[in-house]
C-alpha cells in the first residue's frame, strides 16, 4: 500500500496520546468516586456494574479516527481489476508434424478447437488475430473483434512443412502494436502453440523474441504433443514412410523465457483446455493501482455509527 498523503500518517501518533489520556481519566473518576462515597456501599446503590463495555464504544471510537487519518493520507493498493481492452495473436503451428494424432484426432485439431474456446471466453473488446506458419508464416486474420471470422479463419487451418517459428513470433508481435484513434496502444501477447523446433524461417526464434520483449509483448509459448507422436509421410511408389515427431521444448521455453512470457506443456486436449483457460484468466485482468480512500471513510464512518449506538444503548450516552 503506497500514500499520496503520507505525512498525514504522523497524526496517528496522537492516537496513543489519547488512550493514555482515556486511561488518566479512568482512574481519576474511581479516585473521585471513593473520595465522595464508600466503595463497599456501592454494589447496594448500583444493581450491575458497566465492567469492560464501558472500554467499547471508546475503542470503537480510536480506530474509527485511525481509519479516518489514513482515509486522509490518500492511500492506494495495488488491485487485480478486469481488463476491457486487449489485443491476442494466435500464433499456429500448421508443420507437418502437427498433423499427429497423439492428441486426437489430431495436434492441430486438438490446438484449433482449444483457440475456438479461449477466444469465445475472453472479453467481446479483446481484438484477436491468427497467425499461421510452416515453412513461413503469414497472418490468417488480421486482430478484430469479430468472433465469427476468427472462427472461419482457424477453421481454414491446414498442415505444410516446415517450422519458421522465429518468423512467426515477429510478424505476430509487430502486428498487434496498433494505436487506438486516443493514441494508445493496447496490450498485445501472444499465444503461440508448436510441438517443436526451428525447421527454417528467416528470423533466429531468439531474435524475435528479443524483439518482441523491447516491443512490450510477451510470448506464451504452449507445446502440444507427446513423445509417441507420428505422422505418415508419403513417398514416390505408393509407399508411405513412418516418421517420429517428438516434442521438442527448448526454443519454446527460451522464447517465452527472453520475451517476458511463460512457457506450458500440454500432452492432451484437455490439458491444452486447461492451459488456455490459465492464459485466459491471466489476459483478462490486470494489476492496478487505486486510491481506496472512500474504503476507510466509509469504515470510519460505520465505526462512529457503532461506537455511538452502543454507547446510547448501554450507557444512555454518546461518546
Amino acid at each position: 500500500m503506497s500514500f499520496s498523503s503520507p505525512l498525514w500518517l504522523l497524526a496517528l501518533l496522537l492516537l496513543p496520546l489519547l488512550v493514555v489520556a482515556y486511561v488518566w481519566r479512568e482512574r481519576q473518576r474511581r479516585r473521585s468516586a471513593a473520595a465522595w462515597a464508600n466503595p463497599a456501599l456501592v454494589p447496594n446503590l448500583v444493581d450491575r456494574a458497566p465492567g469492560r463495555r464501558r472500554h467499547i464504544p471508546v475503542a470503537l471510537l480510536l480506530v474509527a479516527l485511525a481509519a479516518m487519518i489514513v482515509g486522509v493520507a490518500r492511500p492506494h493498493a495495488t488491485l487485480t481489476v478486469r481488463r476491457e481492452e486487449a489485443t491476442v495473436l494466435l500464433a499456429m503451428d500448421v508443420s507437418r508434424s502437427m498433423g499427429a494424432t497423439d492428441v486426437p484426432p489430431t495436434r492441430l485439431q486438438a490446438a484449433k478447437t482449444a483457440a475456438t474456446d479461449f477466444a469465445n471466453k475472453v472479453p467481446k473488446n479483446f481484438r484477436v488475430g491468427v497467425v499461421a506458419f510452416s515453412t513461413r508464416a503469414q497472418v490468417a486474420l488480421p486482430p478484430t473483434t469479430d468472433r465469427t471470422l476468427l472462427h472461419t479463419a482457424l477453421a481454414s487451418l491446414h498442415t505444410g512443412e516446415g517450422t519458421a517459428i522465429g518468423d512467426a513470433v515477429a510478424l505476430a508481435a509487430s502486428l498487434g502494436r496498433r494505436q487506438r484513434a486516443d493514441g494508445v496502444v493496447p496490450p498485445t501477447s501472444v499465444l503461440l502453440i508448436s510441438d517443436g523446433a526451428r525447421d527454417g524461417g528467416r528470423r533466429a526464434p531468439l531474435v524475435a523474441a528479443r524483439r518482441a520483449k523491447a516491443q512490450h509483448v510477451p510470448v506464451y509459448t504452449i507445446l502440444l504433443g507427446t513423445p509417441n507422436g507420428v505422422v505418415q509421410h508419403k513417398l514416390p511408389g505408393g509407399y508411405n514412410e513412418t516418421i517420429r515427431v517428438p516434442p521438442s521444448a527448448q526454443t519454446l521455453q527460451a522464447i517465452a523465457r527472453t520475451s517476458g512470457g511463460e512457457f506450458f506443456t500440454a500432452s492432451n486436449d484437455r490439458r491444452l483446455g486447461d492451459v488456455y483457460d490459465a492464459l485466459r484468466s491471466r489476459l483478462g485482468h490486470k494489476r492496478q493501482s487505486r486510491e481506496i480512500t472512500d474504503g476507510f471513510a466509509g469504515g470510519a464512518a460505520l465505526l462512529l455509527l457503532a461506537a455511538g449506538a452502543l454507547s446510547a444503548l448501554w450507557f444512555r450516552r454518546v461518546p
